[in-house]
């Protein structure tokens, strides 16, 4: 039976429904899933990939993370990357097809003498190649976005990752609201957003309801949505085993409820969705590719031949054939 997401729009029950519902199938979900996401994207895929430019030694408690205070997970920590580092990143990042190069700070807060660094560095990068720029850069207020802004960032990425009524299970060192004060102090400054979640948290169905409901408030641009891995060291333990099923039906919740949004396929894609991967292209736009923070994802190969046997292809100025041929190069001279 066909299912019609508009018969449950304004229906918190219908939300729920989605999520747990064995009367909702999932092809049919999907179905109507893909066709909000085709008559806004098409059959495009938005490739990111991250470059985690500063690694742990973060003040903050956020259990959910490697990099917090709390964490005892093994990783390396170093200080900001050089300049020359972080733009040659840039360059392997263009030539793998990204549509966008994500920079992504450890640490609560950027300096003012960070920020005329990352003005510098976005400038140069912005000036050499035609991708995309998103900074993660932590708390900032009005004036360091308006400085980020006017150096050509097109995106700022500060993450909601659960409910308000939620957040305190995962966070104390900081306030849901001071996440909030962030993106507005962020959109006041014409920055595109980018702010996602994380599943798999402990939350119930209403806390992602909420999460989705309140992104679409916000008319966030861009929403990756995460899949918690539970890394060895982290204070917060898996609550729920995640199917690949269930990770399907919340992407195509925000769809529903975000129909305009870039919907990312974010951390755990390999790890919870295993080979129902391609399935999530049909309500998701989005990926990453080539690895996470602290966590290694698919290769270039592997993503961009699973975007073209889906019958997708990239948002780039390069054609997927020719970066694969490419990459199949390089894999044998290696």
């Amino acid at each position: 039976m066909k299912f019609n997401f508009k018969d449950i729009l304004g229906n918190e029950k219908g939300y729920k429904e989605i999520l747990t519902s064995p009367n909702i199938e999932l092809l049919p979900l999907l179905e109507a899933a893909y066709e909000i996401r085709k008559k806004y994207w098409g059959k495009k895929v938005n490739v990111h990939i991250i470059n985690n430019v500063q690694n742990g030694d973060c003040s903050q408690d956020c259990s959910y993370c490697v990099q917090s205070k709390e964490s005892k997970a093994e990783i390396e920590s170093y200080s900001m990357k050089s300049e020359d580092q972080i733009l040659e990143e840039a360059k392997i990042a263009y030539e793998s097809g990204a549509f966008r190069y994500c920079m992504v700070f450890s640490g609560p807060k950027p300096s003012k003498s960070r920020v005329e660094k990352l003005v510098g560095i976005i400038k140069k990068i912005k000036a050499t190649y035609n991708i995309q720029v998103c900074v993660s850069p932590g708390f900032v207020d009005y004036d360091d976005a308006i400085k980020l802004k006017k150096a050509g960032l097109n995106r700022l990425n500060h993450n909601l990752n659960t409910s308000k009524n939620h957040y305190h299970n995962i966070c104390t060192s900081h306030t849901f609201q001071d996440r909030i004060n962030t993106i507005k102090a962020a959109k006041s400054a014409n920055l595109e957003i980018c702010s996602g979640c994380i599943i798999g948290m402990g939350e119930t169905e209403d806390d992602i309801i909420d999460i989705a409901k309140t992104l679409s408030t916000l008319k966030i641009e861009s929403i990756p949505i995460n899949f918690f891995l539970p890394i060895s060291g982290l204070p917060l333990k898996t609550k729920k085993a995640l199917t690949p099923e269930y990770c399907l039906r919340v992407l195509c919740l925000f769809r529903f409820l975000n129909p305009k949004a870039e919907i990312r396929i974010a951390a755990g894609r390999e790890f919870h969705l295993r080979s129902m991967q391609a399935m999530a292209l049909f309500p998701a736009n989005s990926l990453f590719m080539e690895g996470y923070l602290n966590s290694n994802g698919s290769n270039t190969i592997d993503t961009l031949q699973m975007i073209k046997d889906a019958g997708f292809t990239i948002n780039s100025d390069k054609r997927i054939e020719e970066i694969l041929m490419n990459e199949n190069i390089k894999e044998k001279k290696i």
